[in-house]
């Protein structure tokens, strides 16, 4: 049953990381709506209302006090806090919503900086009985943190893996706190082929690591730097194609594009790839060497590195 439910949970985050990061600081929020003798309802009640997005959000009523996101300089840093005691800060700080977990209300706000493909961390706030109000940050990378998946008696983090990662999944309760719930490796999908290799169904050319013959073609040709490949690729969009029939796409490793910048073309009629990294000394790493690569991907790989080598 847990394997059942981390295969749930590990889709989710799939389906959700790359919409994490796009979290504007005009977001939706929630709030609870009030009933007719003035009390605050049960701010984890489906009869919340929306808050037209601004940057003060909230306050929010929780557990006969309130959570406030507040912002004192006009480009500085948000607070969370609760009855003006700080929970956490940073650019960006949202209220997601209050679940019940094993019967305790418990308060979801991201928080993260901002930027392109990076998944806010989650705070948990939620107060003991005839406790203080407590509070925990879950984040697992310099990047943030999954998406939580809520359970009746849990709340899941499945964390996206990028191709040759292995990370923990993790899992957090009011009685237990966070624990692991195991070990996930990243696996493409069993049988595929290179003629399986479909570019036009790929958002991103990390996609392409799914198949099995183009997983096992990267890892021999990049080993243990897979992962650090494949984060260089992480900003990026769709695929173009060369005149031989290679497909190819560029990118960059999260708050550090000009800095970090990758490029991977595929060619499925040959069985062949191409990777190569872009550091901040300007010299590209490329896996196999540049000087076997064909003419064409060489230029298109010139082109979306800017270079002339």
């Amino acid at each position: 049953m847990t394997r059942l439910l981390l295969a749930g949970a590990c889709a989710l985050a799939w389906m959700l990381m790359p919409m994490a990061g796009a979290h504007a600081q005009t977001d939706t929020v929630l709030v609870p709506a009030e009933d007719p003798s003035g009390e605050a309802a049960d701010p984890g009640a489906s009869s919340n209302t929306a808050l037209a997005g601004d940057d003060s959000q909230g306050p929010i009523p929780f557990e006969g006090g309130q959570l406030t996101i507040t912002q004192q300089e006009e480009y500085g840093e948000k607070v969370l806090a609760y009855d003006g005691k700080q929970l956490a800060s940073n650019y960006d700080v949202f209220f997601d919503k209050v679940v019940k977990i094993g019967g305790v209300n418990v308060a979801l706000v991201n928080v993260g900086d901002g930027g392109n493909q990076c998944g806010p961390a989650t705070v948990i706030v939620w107060k003991p009985e005839g406790g203080e109000i407590q509070s925990l940050t879950v984040e697992q990378d310099e990047c943030g943190a999954p998406p939580a998946a809520v359970a009746d008696n849990a709340i899941y983090f499945v964390p996206y893996l990028l191709p040759g990662a292995e990370q923990q999944a993790l899992q957090w309760s009011p009685s237990e706190g966070l624990t692991i719930s195991g070990d996930l490796t990243y696996a493409p999908e069993p049988g595929t082929d290179w003629k399986d290799v479909d570019p036009s169904k790929y958002q991103n050319i990390i996609d392409a690591f799914h198949n099995e013959a183009v997983y096992k073609a990267a890892k021999t040709l990049l080993g243990d730097t897979m992962p650090d490949m494949a984060t260089s690729l992480l900003v990026g969009g769709g695929t173009e194609k060369t005149a031989s029939g290679a497909f190819y796409a560029s990118g960059c490793v999260p708050h550090d594009c000009g800095g970090n910048d990758g490029f991977m073309a595929v060619d499925p009629a040959k069985h062949t790839l191409y990777f190569a990294r872009r550091g901040d000394d300007g010299e590209p790493q490329a896996w196999p060497d540049v000087k076997t690569w064909p003419a064409d991907v060489k230029e298109a790989m010139d082109k979306a590195q800017g270079s002339a080598n």
